[in-house]
């Protein structure tokens, strides 16, 4: 029939045209990206076999680097610092100018369990080394989109780099695209590197409780021990006579 393409026509019309749009043989070829259409003089069309487009997200990744880094991500684009830290640490010392929304809260519940934790925690870990006694913060990333978008650049800090790369991975899925973490956290930052505010400084931020008592006695102790040793050493004679001195059993 004159109105209609043979199939060995078509079939050839169809491989001299794979890439635009071709009149031949009285057909048309359509090259569409959604669909293949085949025309006739008829009006008749012949679907060809769809493309279906796939869509890819694109996850952002975490930036590690260490403070130099983090003053330039600072200063030259722009990122903002958030110290997930908990309210202790954070007092003690933290970056001047930053936000803070910890990632761990006091635990206050009044269950038997969290009770007999928090007893053997107190006596332990906060007796020893002033570490609260904590759980997870369930409005972390609410909180943090209710101050910032998810375009918003943000470098987070912690006291290890423990806390930081947790909160991190959570915004990460919350859809905030731009994260950085400074490696090891605070405790690495050497003092002056950033303006704080505090009484101490940014490194020591993490050190509490007794074990900070036992620090200076023995550093102390230590310089008077050192002390002697070199005054025994240059100056034997004298040592001798103040050994004297020393009450004997």
């Amino acid at each position: 029939m004159a109105g209609i393409c043979s199939s060995s026509t078509l079939s050839s019309v169809i491989q001299r045209s794979m890439s635009m749009g071709v009149k031949d043989q009285g057909c048309v070829f359509s090259n569409f990206r959604t669909s293949l259409l085949v025309e006739t003089h008829s009006r008749r069309t012949i679907p060809g076999k769809p493309l279906h487009r796939r869509n890819v997200n694109i996850k952002a990744e975490v930036t590690y680097v260490n403070a130099d880094e983090a003053k330039k991500l600072i200063a030259v684009e722009g990122y903002t610092i958030l110290d997930v830290r908990d309210n202790s640490q954070y007092n003690r010392a933290h970056i001047k100018s930053c936000y803070h929304v910890p990632l761990f809260v006091e635990n206050q519940d009044n269950d038997f369990g969290t009770i007999i934790k928090r007893t053997v925690h107190n006596n332990f870990s906060g007796l020893f080394f002033g570490l609260p006694f904590t759980k997870l913060n369930p409005d972390f990333v609410q909180s943090v989109k209710s101050q910032f978008s998810p375009e918003r650049k943000l470098l987070l800090v912690c006291q290890e780099g423990l806390r930081s790369s947790a909160a991190a991975n959570q915004l990460d899925q919350a859809g905030f695209q731009s994260i950085a973490c400074i490696t090891s956290g605070l405790q690495k930052v050497k003092p002056g590197t950033f303006d704080s505010v505090g009484t101490t400084e940014l490194q020591d931020a993490g050190k509490a409780g007794l074990v900070t008592v036992q620090g200076k006695i023995s550093a102390v102790l230590g310089t008077v021990l050192v002390c002697a040793y070199l005054f025994i050493t240059f100056f034997p004679e004298q040592a001798e006579k103040l050994l004297q001195f020393a009450p004997t059993s």
